[in-house]
């Protein structure tokens, strides 16, 4: 039962992990009406998570080494809840953000817990297995917040949204009590310098998510404050990787992480994260273009839902240490397929149509990021328990720079194209062309028992055409988004496939020299 339990637990963890990201991440054109915020301003939410929760792990794995994860996740989710308390109070943007500051925090300390729960629920023979499932859970939160949303917005309109996430952070927050881990050893981890390291980087990497989450929406040339945001990310990191480099005990051990096998994960997970945004930036993007909403996209998402669960089996089946490549360059082959399957997309396309391409994406998605753990924390405990706060820094800033990387690649590359599509198909409508004209008397005739002018009726009909041309130039530009994807997708498959390739053929020349050498 004891297994039972801990395995209980770690889904709940993950699961509220999860939500608490996709529920305010996947609702933001409804939540910005009711907060009265612009797109620009609502994305300000989605930056506050990003920023926290991709830097805290700096601080989070060494506090746990030193005073106990549950303490830490105690701190964490109890600030959370009371941040949350107080927004429910609030009808405004800044508070929002607030929370959300608060919940970046507060996930990194259940993102560790559902691990070392599902870690503790297997045997130890098993836990390849435990950790691919423990790093997984979060995953199905993506497609859960979509069917969940629609009846949580009608109850409390976007507070229904953080009634949700409050009670499932008690319910984590009375399970680690009840049921604790096992006890481990309490080694002093901090010294003075480490808080120096953190005030440079975490403030680096934070400047740094505003100008990828900001730069589409403000334009990246047009805003003289993100340049100077940007300047001051890369000073701010630049510093924190001199002090770490003059230490003897260094909080990030940039020699290692710099290493060639180092910097090939980094670039491998920043570049999956991209071609993963082809889901939500692209998919949903386009599908909510066409005024789809989330009640339209139920079976879509219970679709992506059970694809998810049938990827958590497969790789926590079959997962090995020795060939954490192998699911990584299937699920590349599978996102370049649907990718280049979705670029047939038309005005008439409806989520009926993508069913195949996203469940496939879907079960690749939870291929991926159970190799990228298991390749990172192998090589970090080859290093030692000191190195593990790198990787996982590394790692949880690879996964949010890379998905926010993604948004602002896909998303730029969607409005230029759009604007391009638009200016072509606008120099083709004009008067003198007789279908042209004939399509403004229809969409005139429309309005023929409201409105007597004809002048008015010709206005209409021309804005209904104008309307229906930045629809046409709209799916066009999307079909190029996940054609671009799917040419990332195989660029990235070769990448990856060559570096396995040198990998055996280095192992298989190691072997064939280890009997000469006994000789």
């Amino acid at each position: 039962m004891g297994y039972l339990a801990y395995g209980a637990i770690s889904v709940l963890l993950g699961l509220t992990q999860g939500l608490g990201f996709n529920l305010v991440n996947n609702n933001l054109p409804w939540i910005q009406g009711t907060l009265g915020a612009y797109s620009n301003e609502a994305a300000w939410l989605a930056t506050a998570y990003t920023a926290t929760n991709a830097t805290i792990a700096l601080l989070a794995i060494k506090f746990r080494f030193q005073y106990g994860l549950r303490l830490f996740a105690d701190i964490g989710l109890g600030l959370f809840i009371v941040v949350a308390l107080a927004h429910l109070l609030t009808d405004d943007l800044r508070s929002a953000i607030a929370v959300r500051a608060a919940a970046g925090v507060a996930a990194t300390a259940l993102s560790t817990l559902a691990l070392l729960y599902m870690i503790n629920a297997v045997p130890e023979a098993k836990r390849p297995m435990g950790l691919a499932l423990g790093v997984s859970w979060s995953q199905l939160a993506a497609p859960l917040s979509r069917l969940v949303s629609s009846d949580l917005l009608q109850i409390g309109q976007w507070h229904g949204l953080y009634l949700l996430e409050i009670g499932l952070s008690l319910l984590c927050l009375a399970a680690v009590n009840l049921k604790p881990l096992p006890p481990m050893p309490r080694v002093k981890m901090f010294q003075a310098r480490d808080f120096l390291t953190f005030a440079l980087f975490a403030p680096g990497v934070a400047l740094l998510c505003v100008v990828l989450s900001q730069g589409r929406f403000v334009w990246w040339f047009d805003a003289p404050w993100l340049g100077w945001c940007l300047v001051a990310a890369i000073i701010m990191l630049a510093a924190s990787i001199l002090v770490e480099l003059h230490r003897d005990q260094p909080l990030l051990h940039v020699r290692w992480l710099s290493s060639a096998d180092m910097l090939r994960l980094v670039v491998i997970i920043l570049l999956f994260r991209i071609v993963l945004s082809e889901q939500g930036v692209g998919a949903f993007g386009f599908l909510q273009a066409m005024g789809m909403n989330n009640d339209q996209l139920r079976g879509l998402s219970w679709v992506m839902f059970w694809a998810t669960v049938a990827g958590i089996v497969v790789v926590a089946l079959t997962i090995n240490p020795a060939k954490v490549t192998t699911p990584a360059l299937v699920a590349l082959l599978l996102i370049a397929a649907a990718a280049w399957w979705d670029s047939s997309i038309t005005s008439l396309t409806r989520p009926e149509q993508m069913y195949l391409s996203q469940g496939l994406i879907a079960f690749a998605s939870a291929l991926f990021l159970p190799a990228a753990m298991l390749a990172g924390f192998s090589r970090a405990m080859r290093q030692g328990q000191e190195f593990i706060v790198s990787f996982a820094v590394i790692f949880g800033a690879g996964q949010s720079l890379g998905a926010l990387a993604g948004s602002a690649f896909l998303g730029t590359l969607m409005m230029v194209r759009e604007k391009a599509y638009s200016a072509q198909i606008v120099e083709r409508l004009v008067l003198t062309d007789p279908q042209v004209a004939a399509r403004v008397r229809q969409y005139a005739g429309a309005y023929g028992g409201t409105l007597s002018d004809p002048a008015l009726r010709q206005a209409e009909g021309l804005a209904l055409l104008g309307q229906v041309a930045t629809r046409e130039a709209t799916v066009l530009a999307y079909a190029d988004v996940f054609r671009v994807i799917a040419v990332l997708s195989l660029l990235v498959f070769v990448y990856l496939l060559a570096i396995r390739l040198r990998e055996d053929a280095r192992s298989r020349r190691a072997a064939a020299l280890t009997p000469a050498k006994a000789a």
